[in-house]
């Protein structure tokens, strides 16, 4: 395996997550809340399934859809304009502001020996919400697919990030949350690739994984 140079970041579910209480508001007029763990559990069967559907070719629906469809069905409602309303709230980037306490400063020690850039697919503006999370600076690039019109797990948005910080794929390494789209996206591109799994859905899976941003600094500041 080559020298590991440079170090790229997916951002939903790796460095922000969903501000729950602003995408779930219409679960909480209705007095459901769903638990962490119910999240979790849902995130977990969720991913599970459309990493088989994309396996075996492109998803009809998003990963949200699915998520939402399921959310709901465990909550014992079945409400079409709820869910796409779940799944448009969770798809704008603004509604990620849940930040995991020392992320910055993690980021930042990790900088010092790798440089730092980020691919995510996004609604073209996932720089203003890593701006207003106060962490954009710890990033020498940003490629949304929301602005360059290409979605991981294409190897062109991999491709199209790697010239932006002038890095060879072999000696570069992905960390994302989604084994189909994250891992095998970055792989074909002929990256090395890390899933961030703070569920634990990929525990079985036999890949680099970490469950937290502790985890993947221990890895890689050993």
């Amino acid at each position: 395996m080559a020298e590991l140079k440079t170090v790229f970041f997916d951002v939903g579910n790796t460095l922000l997550f969903p501000t729950r209480p602003v995408i779930l508001k219409s679960l909480y007029q209705r007095n459901l809340a769903p638990t962490l763990e119910q999240w979790h559990g849902i995130e977990r069967s969720t991913k599970k399934a459309f990493d088989e559907i994309m396996l075996h070719g492109a998803a009809d629906h998003g990963f949200w859809f699915m998520f939402y469809t399921r959310l709901l069905a465990e909550l014992g409602i079945s409400h079409e304009l709820l869910r796409d309303e779940l799944v448009n709230a969770t798809r704008m980037s603004s509604n990620w502001c849940d930040i995991r306490p020392g992320t910055h400063e993690i980021l930042q020690r990790i900088g010092v020996r790798y440089p730092l850039a980020v691919i995510s697919n996004a609604d073209g503006k996932i720089a203003a919400a890593l701006e207003r999370c106060e962490m954009a600076d710890c990033f020498a690039s940003i490629t949304d697919s929301g602005i360059l019109g290409c979605e991981k797990p294409a190897v062109a948005i991999f491709q199209a990030a790697l010239r932006s910080m002038n890095a060879k794929p072999e000696e570069s390494l992905y960390v994302g949350d989604v084994y189909s789209v994250d891992y095998l996206g970055a792989t074909r591109a002929g990256m090395q690739a890390m899933l961030f799994d703070v569920s634990g859905a990929y525990r079985e899976l036999n890949v680099p994984r970490v469950e937290s941003l502790e985890e993947l600094e221990a890895h890689l500041l050993p």
